[in-house]
């Protein structure tokens, strides 16, 4: 039996208490800001990872509405640790749960149930590797450092989770693993090599108001110049540059018989070269001021998060993924994203790979539909022993051939 069957033979073994753990985790309700499941579910990722040796240490947010992250540590506290990143939160409140009859449920080849997939699949393969790897590589787990950092609120996402690991790596890290899902179709399975930043801002817009019926020329309508900027605005995409504007929504004005003195918009960007994001930031900057009708255009920065861009060193980790896939006689495929995650800001600490995760789909869905077009967030649990195989032979090739 060559090294990859046995790796495939133990990880089969233990699928059936990977998935009832999964099946704790799962049935806890841990939306962003229900702290007691929060809590609840770090509980039971301390009590699973002790047991293989990890040492938790929990840490406070800086936002008393969220919960304690969770950082887990094994072996030499000299070295630059292999961070493997999930999260304790996700999406769905008790009474959306409740509402749709959100729970795990096995049909077929899928498992449904709130974070199967995002991402609270990713934390039980993160245990499924580590217990192959306890038995069958004891001398990968004794002669490295390694940090399970778990995020208490990655579904809004800031950058508190990030500046407690770069407390906690001053001198960085030897790779970032974040183990979002990892979907596969046609072309191979999905490993994610670069995000797309964001910039988020608000534009308030100051007419005049005045009388509709007596006064109308009098008034400056806000709703009417806040409605012509944006058509400006909205034309900074450039999709040749991966750059999107999207604005999410507007509102002005009050009674039918006004002019309306104010109005308000909220807009995002996002593009993967940081570059391109900066120019369009400046290009929206440069639409303030006051209207040729005389109005204010006043802009509002409300948020940012970092681009991950492709790198030499990120795809490196994709070099090794790819043979490992190959061996495997299956195919690895880098993909950007433009959505986030942590490896946004994360990534910066050394080599990033993200969507090591189980494989499944429809994140953040809910609903079921009697016709099928609709379906909530599953994962394909046998896609945990492909996962844990091809994570942990690919690995084990960089970690050796550094």
């Amino acid at each position: 039996m060559s090294f990859s069957q046995q790796l495939a033979s133990e990880a089969q073994a233990r699928l059936p208490t990977t998935l009832a753990w999964l099946r704790e985790l799962v049935s806890v309700n841990s939306l962003t800001t229900h702290l007691p499941g929060i809590r609840e579910v770090g509980r039971l990722m301390a009590e699973g990872f002790t047991e293989l040796g990890f040492v938790p240490e929990w840490i406070a947010s800086s936002n008393p509405q969220h919960g304690s992250h969770l950082f887990l540590r094994r072996g030499p506290s000299d070295q630059p640790p292999i961070v493997l990143v999930t999260h304790l939160d996700t999406v769905y409140s008790a009474e959306e749960e409740a509402k749709h009859g959100f729970h795990w449920h096995e049909e077929g080849d899928r498992i449904y149930g709130p974070g199967t997939v995002d991402i609270k699949g990713g934390t039980a393969l993160i245990r499924l590797m580590f217990e192959i790897v306890q038995k069958l590589m004891p001398d990968l787990l004794e002669s490295h450092a390694w940090m399970i950092a778990a995020n208490s609120a990655e579904e809004v996402i800031s950058n508190d989770f990030s500046e407690r690991i770069h407390q906690l790596c001053p001198r960085g890290a030897k790779a970032v693993l974040v183990f979002e899902g990892g979907p596969k179709d046609q072309d191979g399975w999905h490993v994610v090599n670069a995000r797309k930043g964001r910039m988020e801002y608000r534009i308030d817009c100051e007419g005049r108001g005045a009388h509709a019926g007596s006064a109308w020329g009098q008034g400056i309508n806000a709703v009417v110049e806040l409605a012509t900027l944006l058509a400006r605005v909205h034309e900074l995409t450039d999709l040749n540059r991966g750059l999107t504007v999207n604005v999410a929504n507007m509102h002005g004005g009050s009674v039918l018989n006004r002019v309306p003195h104010e109005a308000s918009a909220e807009l995002e960007m996002r593009a993967f070269d940081p570059v391109s994001l900066a120019c369009a930031a400046q290009a929206l900057e440069n639409m303030t001021g006051t209207t040729a009708r005389g109005a204010r255009v006043r802009l509002q920065k409300l948020g940012q998060t970092p681009a991950w861009p492709a790198s030499e060193a990120s795809d490196s980790l994709v070099t090794h993924w790819q043979k490992a896939a190959s061996s495997l006689g299956l195919k690895v495929v880098p993909r950007s994203r433009g959505g986030l995650s942590d490896a946004n800001y994360l990534h910066d600490l050394g080599p990033t790979l993200d969507g090591l995760g189980p494989s499944g789909g429809n994140a953040h869905c809910s609903e079921r539909s009697e016709d099928g077009s609709k379906l909530p967030e599953y994962v394909e649990p046998d896609s945990f022993v492909t996962k844990a195989v091809l994570n942990l032979l690919a690995l084990s090739s960089w970690l050796n051939q550094r």
